[in-house]
């Protein structure tokens, strides 16, 4: 019988056709808000990003509509080699920053710095290239699921939001008289210029920063659309939470950019600027809802208040040329709601993952969406696993734990420890952050790594009882032994 090919392997082969050579080390990398699995493979001091993804429609779709950007001088990662078959593809390395991570790293959201605005000009004066010049030529059929941003595709955005959102968050609302404004707020964005490029989803996480310049991904979901939904999505983005006059300095950015390859006034965009912002922001929430409330994914679960907050303004401060009743009492709910913030915030647990592992076998990846945390080597640390009396047991027994508590390298090792995850987990609860990794290594990872991140968990469980902390304690290696 034939083994089933995993995704490293793939990847290393079809590496070893493009390269002639075999990867160093190939790293799985955190997971992302897709079902595709990203790697880095590593060799002779250089990497590429290797992309597994079972959906051949879509890998179809990025791989053509980059190999046709790359051709037009776009900001795109290089396609270096294809295997569609067994659903990978290679691809130039960009690194990990995305726009997001570099804007957070400049203390914002506390501080809208020089830098922040510069970067989004220069990633704003790029948009118009992919709307304009990306999409003379482009071959829509290949678009993924469908060719255009149009009334079918809207109405699946806005019951999405009906749907994943409103129905689990159990807003009221009339079925038919909502579903009247959705048909008014398409047939009205339908008015506007829909022959361009459209991203699709043209945020922060999807723009990476190398060399100070921007480079831009995940565009398999592009069709061709309005220019005005892709400004949005980017300036209304819940987890960049941008203030009104920054984004209007940005939003003029952007139409002067824009006019170099198409003119037009400032006046005739704005005229369907705002309808395009409900729908992206009815579409982002649908995401939350599915992802956050129905899948239970924390990192969804972040953005909701921060996209009741844009809603909120949008209220306030804009009038839509079209009478939208029903919808506009539904968000008015949700903005006033507090049980809906409470909601999410509900569920906004700040989860420690305690592992302990063996270094043979690599450090233990992080599915949280959060990069990774703490890495410990408690090699240095004496070693019960030396004496034979020891080898059966593992630091959870209490034969090896007294040995720990006799050794003075262990008390000392772990006070430390203790101090520096105390804090992070002090200020990750007051920044509301969500998730926190802290990993044990040591040769074996059954004595020295099991010992202390089983102290550790007591040591938390203890500390921070009565607050929204919960932990997880995983041996990864004692599991695979008991398999």
């Amino acid at each position: 019988m034939s083994q089933i090919k995993t995704p490293e392997k793939s990847l290393n082969e079809l590496f070893h056709q493009y390269s002639k050579n075999v990867a160093d080390k190939i790293e799985k990398l955190p997971p992302s808000g897709s079902y595709r699995e990203y790697y880095r493979l590593f060799f002779g001091g250089n990497s590429i990003i290797g992309v597994y993804n079972e959906d051949r429609a879509e890998n179809i779709a990025f791989l053509a509509f980059t190999k046709h950007f790359y051709e037009n001088g776009l900001s795109v990662p290089n396609v270096l080699a294809e295997n569609l078959d067994e659903h990978v593809y290679l691809l130039d390395d960009l690194g990990d920053t995305a726009l997001l991570t570099y804007i957070q790293q400049l203390n914002y959201p506390r501080e809208v710095k020089p830098e922040v605005i510069n970067t989004y000009k220069q990633v704003l004066s790029e948009l118009p290239r992919f709307q304009v010049i990306g999409g003379k030529n482009i071959d829509y059929s290949l678009s993924y699921p469908r060719h255009a941003f149009d009334q079918q595709s809207m109405m699946w955005d806005l019951n999405y939001f009906k749907y994943y959102f409103l129905k689990l968050a159990k807003v009221p609302f009339n079925e038919q008289l909502l579903e009247n404004d959705f048909i008014t707020l398409v047939d009205f964005l339908l008015t506007a210029d829909c022959n361009y490029f459209l991203y699709r989803d043209f945020q922060s996480r999807n723009v990476m920063i190398k060399d100070n310049k921007p480079y831009f991904i995940d565009y398999q979901g592009g069709r061709k659309g309005a220019l005005h939904y892709d400004v949005a999505s980017i300036l209304f983005e819940a987890k960049t939470s941008l203030p009104a006059h920054i984004r209007e300095e940005l939003l003029d950015h952007y139409i002067l950019a824009l006019n170099l390859y198409l003119p037009i006034s400032k006046e005739k965009f704005m005229h369907h600027f705002y309808g395009y912002v409900y729908i992206r922001l009815m579409q982002a929430m649908g995401a939350y809802g599915f992802r956050g409330l129905y899948e239970k994914k924390e990192i969804f679960l972040q953005s909701i208040p921060l996209a009741l907050n844009h809603l909120k303004w949008i209220l306030a401060n804009i009038y839509l040329p079209i009478q939208l009743p029903e919808l506009t009492k539904v968000l008015e709910f949700l903005t006033n709601s507090d049980y809906i913030r409470q909601l999410a915030k509900n569920h906004l647990l700040l989860t420690v993952q305690i592992n302990s592992f063996s270094y043979k076998r690599g450090v233990p990846v992080d599915d949280s969406s959060n990069g990774g945390g703490f890495v410990f080597d408690c090699r240095s640390v004496h070693n019960p696993g030396r004496y034979e009396q020891y080898k059966a047991f593992s630091g959870r027994d209490e034969t090896v734990q007294q040995f720990f508590r006799n050794e003075c390298e262990m008390t000392d090792f772990l006070e430390h420890v203790f101090a520096l995850i105390d804090r992070s987990v002090e200020k990750y609860l007051e920044r509301g952050f969500t998730s926190l990794m802290v990993n044990f290594g040591c040769t074996g990872g059954q004595h020295r790594s099991v010992y202390s991140a089983e102290m550790l968990n007591k040591h938390l469980t203890a500390k921070f009882l009565d607050q929204n902390v919960h932990i997880k304690l995983r041996h990864r290696e004692i599991e695979m032994k008991s398999k």
